[in-house]
């Protein structure tokens, strides 16, 4: 599995995911990070977890487009924009996970092209969003429960 994240900006919530990669044996995949990977509130935030995480940085998310699209896997997109339950999909081992931006969301291009890739985390009505580590465990231990976990 690849959990990917498109523009992130809290180095903290991206160390936080690098531990959800190394405990889950999933790539992670940065898009345009708006920070330096070399800094260290994300560097503490994912410990000693690195060296076990195929970690790829994407510069431009035009470049990240071509990849979708010239994808094999299945790929999911998730926002608060989408109707569709993250729990109603059905998960492969080798499916991307896709989340946005802590403040911004996803790219709206994104949700134009591929609109039928999109699901939701359910949120009680009149809050704004999950925290982004935390969308992207939940998301991943659903696939993974769906998969059997590590069998």
């Amino acid at each position: 599995m690849k959990i990917i994240l498109v523009e992130p900006q809290i180095p903290q919530n991206t160390g936080n995911i690098v531990r959800t990669s190394a405990v889950t044996g999933s790539d992670l995949i940065l898009v345009n990070p708006g920070f330096s990977t070399s800094d260290r509130h994300l560097k503490r935030a994912g410990l000693d977890y690195w060296e076990g995480v195929n970690v790829q940085i994407i510069h431009e998310v035009s470049e990240f487009e071509k990849l979708l699209e010239e994808a094999k896997n299945n790929f999911y997109f998730f926002s608060s924009k989408a109707s569709k339950k993250y729990s109603d999909i059905a998960y492969k081992q080798d499916d991307w996970l896709i989340f946005g931006s802590e403040s911004t969301g996803l790219p709206s291009i994104l949700l134009e092209k591929w609109g039928d890739h999109f699901a939701t985390i359910p949120m009680k009505q009149g809050v704004r969003c999950l925290n982004l580590a935390t969308s992207a465990g939940i998301v991943v231990y659903e696939a993974l429960r769906q998969n059997s976990f590590f069998s």
